[in-house]
């Protein structure tokens, strides 16, 4: 099972990079990437809907679906604006639009509940359902995809790929120290499979793929980015590497609640999207802030 994750992360990541460099090719429009952005966004919320559809839940998979392609959209619109402004203006107005689309969301997800309103028992239930899988699926992967433009166009991606290369080399290594030598368990109850030696191969894999991307990724770039101090790149390595065993942890909290294994069956090993996707997604606005305040590269 080791080898098959190897072999798979081995073609997922530089399949990835190879997507991303062909965005970066056709402008800060990021066609390319809007679209990946929506169908990721189409089929993580499709898995967790499914996921959470058990005891009193019962959410609506095709309107939090509308509502997530919205969101998607809305962390474009500062992209099709005529008016120019400062990167940290521009930022702000870009999740000003994310956070009025999710407003939205939310608010769309509430009338559909009064709406079908039968019986007590049931309806916040799945409002919470729906919710969860709004910001999940929707809020959290439009700030990923805030890298695309920021902290600038040029370095954009250089930047995305620190968060995933970084908090991936975490769980490959999370996984092998765990499966080698992992003796005592993290969370039993929500988790089974984590143990604290695994953790610790968490950071120690985020900190050697962190410290490899941004000391010799900036050569894939025209910008040509370099690492800012060692310390400076650990620093935001161990906190990517921490941050993505909590996502995945957190995404333990709901499989382990629906009482359910995977998310879904997509890849042998690893489970659905959402599995694959929970670690970076929670990072995400951790590593904006880190990159807007205090860069690892530049």
């Amino acid at each position: 099972m080791l080898g098959w994750r190897l072999g798979i992360s081995a073609v997922l990541v530089p399949c990835l990079l190879l997507l991303f460099w062909w965005d970066s090719t056709l402008g800060a429009g990021a066609p390319v990437l809007l679209v990946f952005c929506l169908l990721l966004s189409i089929r993580s919320t499709f898995e967790m809907t499914q996921l959470l559809k058990t005891r009193a839940m019962n959410p609506s998979f095709e309107l939090t679906a509308l509502c997530n392609v919205l969101i998607i959209f809305a962390a474009w619109a500062h992209s099709r604006m005529i008016i120019r402004v400062a990167p940290e203006q521009a930022l702000l107005l870009s999740l000003g639009w994310v956070a009025v689309a999710v407003v939205g969301g939310f608010v769309l997800l509430l009338l559909f509940e009064a709406v079908r309103f039968r019986k007590p028992g049931r309806s916040m239930e799945s409002l919470g359902a729906n919710l969860i899988t709004l910001l999940y699926a929707g809020g959290l992967l439009a700030l990923i995809a805030q890298f695309r433009w920021f902290p600038n166009e040029s370095i954009g991606y250089f930047a995305i790929g620190s968060v995933i290369i970084a908090v991936k080399s975490g769980d490959i290594m999370a996984y092998t120290f765990g499966r080698l030598w992992g003796r005592r368990k993290m969370i039993p109850r929500l988790s089974p499979g984590k143990t604290w030696v695994g953790g610790f191969g968490a950071i120690v894999g985020s900190c050697l793929g962190g410290w490899l991307w941004l000391t010799l990724g900036g050569r894939l770039f025209e910008a040509g980015p370099t690492a800012s101090s060692l310390e400076c790149v650990l620093a935001y390595s161990v906190t990517m590497g921490v941050v993505g065993l909590i996502g995945d942890l957190c995404e333990s909290l709901m499989k382990r609640d629906a009482e359910k294994k995977d998310s879904a069956t997509l890849l042998p090993g690893f489970g659905g999207l959402l599995d694959l996707l929970d670690s970076p997604l929670f990072a995400a606005p951790f590593a904006l802030a880190w990159w807007m305040l205090w860069p690892p590269a530049g």
